[in-house]
């Protein structure tokens, strides 16, 4: 995907357009200081305090415990990645030839540190207000698809366990196998004599998909 047909499915002409560039440059083609990175850290931001700010508008009355449980699930990488696909991000990034054949532009983290990176460089780029129209757009179906607060499953499974006075637990990790850029993480977690396993490209991911696997056993 060219830069301007991204611009245009973002709906926001750039005008320091070196700045989507740099949103889209992964480490392994630039290093350090010429990769999106610092952009990431930045839209992290602006994305957390966009969504919080929707939220509270959106839930007057709510606790601060249960806002807390929808803006972690809002800005997680299961939200983020989605939208990154929808936006073309996977086939704008700049990435090495031989990246681009290993997967990398399908790697879960790092879509969800381009579309981080995105944000960061729509609000340098023109402010909050532009990033918030991007994030109010593209995280609408999400938004109106979650009625009550979220509860993550590794949660649900401790609330599982201790309700019924059995402990919390065990989490551990089996493996690490794969490069750097796209590692795969095995995890078995232990419960009520119970086991289960998981596999994700993060150690929570696969802690997540092992406690969804011992609930889904019940």
């Amino acid at each position: 995907m060219s830069l301007e047909a991204l611009e245009r499915r973002i709906g926001h002409a750039f005008a320091r357009p070196e700045l989507l560039t740099h949103a889209l440059t992964h480490r392994s083609s630039a290093g350090g200081a010429g990769s999106n990175e610092r952009l990431e850290f930045l839209g992290d931001r602006v994305l957390g305090l966009c969504i919080a700010e929707w939220l509270t508008e959106r839930y007057p009355n709510e606790s601060e415990g249960g806002l807390s449980k929808r803006l972690s699930s809002l800005v997680s990488r299961e939200t983020l990645v989605p939208v990154a696909e929808a936006l073309g991000l996977p086939a704008a990034l700049k990435l090495p030839k031989a990246e681009r054949r290993s997967g990398v532009s399908a790697s879960h983290n790092v879509l969800a540190d381009a579309m981080e990176a995105l944000l960061g460089a729509i609000y340098l780029d023109a402010g909050l207000e532009a990033a918030r129209a991007l994030i109010r757009r593209e995280w609408a179906g999400v938004m109106e698809r979650t009625t009550a607060p979220p509860v993550p499953v590794k949660t649900r499974l401790q609330e599982h366990t201790l309700g019924r006075g059995a402990g919390l637990p065990v989490y551990e990790l089996l493996s690490t196998t794969g490069p750097a850029h796209a590692p795969v993480f095995v995890v078995r977690v232990r419960a009520m004599g119970r086991e289960a396993e998981g596999m994700g490209d993060t150690k929570r991911a696969a802690e997540s998909a092992a406690a969804e696997a011992w609930l889904a056993a019940l």
